[in-house]
């Protein structure tokens, strides 16, 4: 990546008018994505994220707010004049036409002289690893290569900037994984900037440079997906970006009492709200030392999961807290269901929401 902006959103507001009441569906963004960058908007369905990136593509006009490619205002300018192509969910490929004519149908478009279509569509077809399937029409072909067809068709007219809108949502799971990877491959090899639009948290910490986590119509935070893990913004990111334990209460000199237990939280006084994730905790019968974070609770459940095993484990509070134990060494539980228990983790792993 470099210094430049590849794509700026300033304080962009998108509102409808929904049964005669004025709807905010995007509520003031403000993002930089820069040259090459792979970023992701990453959120719930109806958080904003997609209309968002439509505002970006100009399918949609801001209410309020800029929008600039290359450090250009183009908040008027018409999708077909915006240097930017999109790839959707639905492949939307030409029956009809064979790979290689899928591919060049842009170019032809334009009126590229034929020597230079031969030579793009079969640099595009190698990186997309197609080659040698040109003549394929793309009902004999699987989901994953008329998603990299689609992909060869929006790349081959070296847009600035590609946008996808959820593209692996109609493949299964296995398929999916392996173009996570694939589509980071051919980002790096192309070298220009990917926005992509997911609600899989998945995909966007496999693939991303910087996530944009949003919620009703704002950025709750911006980061790298290490960072959007390890140290939430709020609780909602917490939650929504794998699995995490919330705990709540009144720390005094860098501790909080909870039923059954502490929890340590080194440097903080007062009401904290903490995030541990679940492979953060240990899980045994002997209580932890004082150096530890240790809380009491019966097993409630233990799922078998192949390489690890969760454990759902009820404190005294009420309260419920998920531990993933790996299957390192063998296969067996560290406790059963209705089994009493400690679980403890290292200080440094209760995270403070806010902090």
């Amino acid at each position: 990546m470099t210094g430049l902006s590849a794509i700026e959103l300033e304080d962009v507001v998108k509102e409808y008018l929904s049964h005669g009441e004025v709807v905010q569906a995007v509520k003031g963004v403000t993002l930089d994505i820069a040259e090459g960058e792979f970023f992701s908007l990453l959120g719930p369905s109806g958080c904003g994220k997609t209309t968002t990136m439509r505002m970006v593509a100009g399918f949609e006009a801001p209410t309020k707010g800029l929008v600039k490619l290359h450090g250009h205002d183009v908040t008027d300018v018409p999708p077909n004049k915006r240097d930017v192509n999109m790839v959707f969910q639905s492949y939307a490929l030409f029956p009809h036409m064979s790979v290689w004519d899928n591919v060049a149908f842009g170019l032809k478009q334009r009126r590229t002289p034929q020597e230079e279509i031969r030579r793009r569509v079969g640099e595009m077809l190698e990186i997309v690893d197609l080659a040698g399937r040109e003549k394929r029409r793309p009902r004999e072909m699987s989901g994953g290569q008329q998603q990299r067809v689609a992909l060869a068709r929006a790349l081959v007219n070296r847009p600035r900037a590609l946008l996808l809108d959820e593209p692996l949502g109609a493949l299964d799971l296995k398929l999916r994984q392996a173009m996570q990877i694939e589509l980071k491959r051919i980002q790096r090899e192309v070298g220009i900037t990917f926005v992509y639009v997911t609600h899989d948290q998945n995909e966007a910490l496999t693939m991303s440079d910087r996530i944009a986590v949003m919620n009703d119509g704002l950025v709750e935070q911006l980061a790298r997906p290490r960072d959007i893990y390890e140290r939430p913004a709020t609780a909602f990111v917490a939650g929504f970006i794998g699995t995490s334990n919330l705990l709540a209460g009144t720390a005094t000199g860098g501790e909080m009492k909870v039923r059954g237990g502490r929890v340590l939280v080194p440097g903080h006084d007062g009401e904290v709200s903490v995030t541990v994730r679940p492979e953060k905790i240990a899980i045994g019968q002997d209580e932890p030392g004082p150096e530890l974070s240790g809380v009491r609770g019966t097993v409630a459940e233990v799922v078998y999961l192949g390489t690890y095993t969760s454990y759902s484990v009820s404190l005294a509070d009420g309260a419920d807290i998920t531990v993933f134990r790996q299957n390192a060494h063998d296969s067996l539980a560290a406790a059963e269901r209705g089994d009493p228990v400690w679980l403890s983790w290292q200080a440094q792993h209760s995270y403070v929401i806010g902090s």
